[in-house]
């Protein structure tokens, strides 16, 4: 009985020695981490940052401490750093919300070639969220974030491509986008190009369809016709000239008598406004 009492006493002073060496662990590297950032490296200056807004290492959750040493780090010129500071001035967390100092630290981040920051550069130039509208330099940072492999600047170049906003209209980029996010894991690129290529085939013979043809067949309520309708008076394309009520008006219809492309592209139609 003796032994017994001796050996379960010896397993919990080992497993106590064991959580106390773990915890020594955490405890040297944070205030290792902590030495080198108070001496001025900017990698570590990001890293106990970052362990602050998030309380890692046992320590206690202090965004604003954080973001202290996080703008040590993107004054030094820590790409990563300045998206982060981008992104808390954006949310207003631990921070005052301020579009324009987002804007600011995305640019830095963008420039020194983050690319999650050119995606959420591009967008802020896109909707002119702290910067001055620009759709061509929108359209720069958007498209090298997309080469470079951001799912979600790939998904909104797919979509442009796809609604005909800024860029031209050209089914065959935007699924070539909109594949490219879905590998990468983007659910609504996945969704969205199989309603494309879903339709796409049964749309084509239409696109030969004179005007004439193309409205009796809208008039007869077809909601293909009523698509390909509103593509043409969007766009201005062919033998119609652009016409935005219009385009609506039949990509409504086209919604309403089931043409999936149409109702994805009504429920779309606030983020159209948003950038065109």
């Amino acid at each position: 009985m003796k032994s017994k009492i001796w050996l379960l006493l010896g397993i919990t002073l080992i497993t106590a020695t064991l959580a106390c060496a773990r915890d020594d662990d955490q405890l040297s590297e944070v205030d290792l981490i902590k030495q080198q950032a108070l001496q001025g490296d900017a990698g570590d200056e990001l890293l106990y940052g970052l362990a602050l807004i998030e309380g890692r290492y046992n320590l206690k959750a202090d965004a604003g401490q954080g973001l202290v040493w996080i703008r040590r780090a993107a004054e030094r010129g820590n790409a990563y750093a300045c998206m982060v500071l981008g992104n808390a001035y954006s949310q207003g967390k631990g921070i005052e919300k301020n579009t324009l100092k987002a804007a600011q630290w995305w640019r830095r981040a963008a420039e020194k070639g983050n690319t999650e920051s050119k995606y959420y550069l591009a967008k802020a130039l896109l909707a002119g969220n702290g910067v001055p509208k620009d759709t061509q330099e929108a359209g720069k940072w958007l498209r090298q974030a997309a080469e470079e492999g951001n799912p979600n600047a790939q998904y909104l170049l797919g979509r442009m491509h796809h609604e005909g906003v800024i860029v031209k209209q050209d089914q065959n980029t935007a699924l070539q986008w909109l594949r490219r996010a879905a590998a990468n894991g983007h659910l609504e690129a996945v969704h969205l190009s199989g309603l494309i290529e879903s339709l796409v085939k049964e749309a084509t013979p239409l696109t030969q369809e004179n005007y004439q043809r193309l409205h009796e067949r809208a008039l007869q309520n077809d909601p293909h016709a009523q698509y390909e309708l509103a593509l043409r008076y969007t766009n201005g394309a062919l033998d119609v000239k652009s016409n935005p009520e219009k385009a609506l008006f039949w990509l409504t219809r086209a919604a309403q008598n089931g043409n999936i492309l149409a109702m994805h592209s009504t429920v779309s139609h606030r983020f159209t406004r948003m950038v065109a």
